[in-house]
């Protein structure tokens, strides 16, 4: 069996969620985390290998909640995001608080990281269909064409929103099957009658049937020298009045596609997202998985 990764970005503060840390928030009738289930599907799917990317504080915490009992089902491997992990030549602001972003994240993991894999949120629940989808993407030959062959998972918009307030989703530019551009859209509010994002007192109405990212990537080993020397690029740019800004993995991958350096191919799911991001997201969840459970989707215990 072709070795594939499952990567999960958890090293992200998550502010509105309120206290606590959201990624390890108990929503399954057992405790189980929303990460049990993506990992319950991933490896379901073919994946054999799961990379926790995590910040070093919540490594203790973390190993408990979760590490210590998927390390009894397959391969794992931790990697840490830290602002001061930057490559040679650069330091870190003084007065830079905010992480670096997803791109620095998954930058994290590279030491670890010999297979082809797949980038997921820790706190978003993504369905069944789209980790077969990747998998099979992934184990199979792609062409040897001098560009980077990935793809992306691709969500209705509609099956990505939240009842609680605003998302931010990259609205995705398909031809043909392909990607051709992410435009990052913030403020997106679930309606009446769909979707509509409200920015700078302007409103924009969203077809709930185009698709989104949710940063659920399928990539390679190769894609994280690129990555790399994104990183490179991205800080020797920042600017005096750019103290927050971050690399961001949709971003990055959009400048690849623009310069012809990258193919992704969209695979399309009709799964309904659920996650995490306020406090008050919880009891829905928690509500979703216990629904999940009833129909028979998961057992009752996904590790008996």
């Amino acid at each position: 069996m072709k070795k594939t990764a499952l990567v999960i970005m958890a090293a992200g503060i998550g502010s509105r969620f309120g206290k606590g840390i959201k990624q390890l928030a108990p929503v399954g009738p057992n405790g189980e985390i929303i990460m049990d289930y993506s990992i319950h599907d991933a490896l379901e799917a073919g994946f054999n290998k799961v990379v926790f990317i995590i910040r070093k504080d919540l490594e203790e915490e973390f190993r408990r909640v979760i590490g210590e009992r998927i390390e009894k089902i397959t391969e794992v491997e931790y990697a840490f995001q830290a602002l001061e992990d930057l490559p040679a030549g650069f330091e870190k602001p003084a007065d830079r608080t905010k992480p670096w972003g997803t791109g620095q994240a998954v930058l994290a993991a590279k030491a670890v990281l010999n297979e082809p894999f797949m980038v997921i949120n820790a706190d978003d629940y993504y369905g069944k269909e789209a980790y077969v989808k990747v998998h099979d993407y992934l184990i199979q030959e792609q062409p040897d064409d001098g560009i980077l062959h990935i793809c992306m998972a691709g969500f209705r918009l509609g099956n990505t929103l939240s009842d609680n307030g605003s998302v931010t989703r990259g609205v995705c530019h398909i031809e043909e099957g392909a990607l051709t551009g992410v435009t990052e859209t913030h403020n997106i509010f679930k309606t009446a009658d769909g979707a509509e994002a409200r920015n700078d007192d302007k409103v924009e109405k969203l077809d709930v049937k185009n698709l989104v990212s949710m940063n659920m990537w399928g990539l390679t080993p190769v894609f994280m020298d690129t990555l790399e020397k994104g990183f490179v690029d991205f800080l020797s740019e920042i600017k005096e009045g750019d103290i927050k800004k971050e690399y961001l993995l949709p971003e990055m991958i959009d400048c690849l596609i623009k310069e012809g350096k990258a193919k992704v191919d969209v695979l399309e799911t009709k799964d309904t997202w659920f996650g995490v991001t306020y406090q008050e997201d919880k009891a829905a969840v928690t509500e979703a998985f216990a629904n999940l459970v009833k129909s028979g989707v998961y057992p009752s215990n996904l590790y008996k």
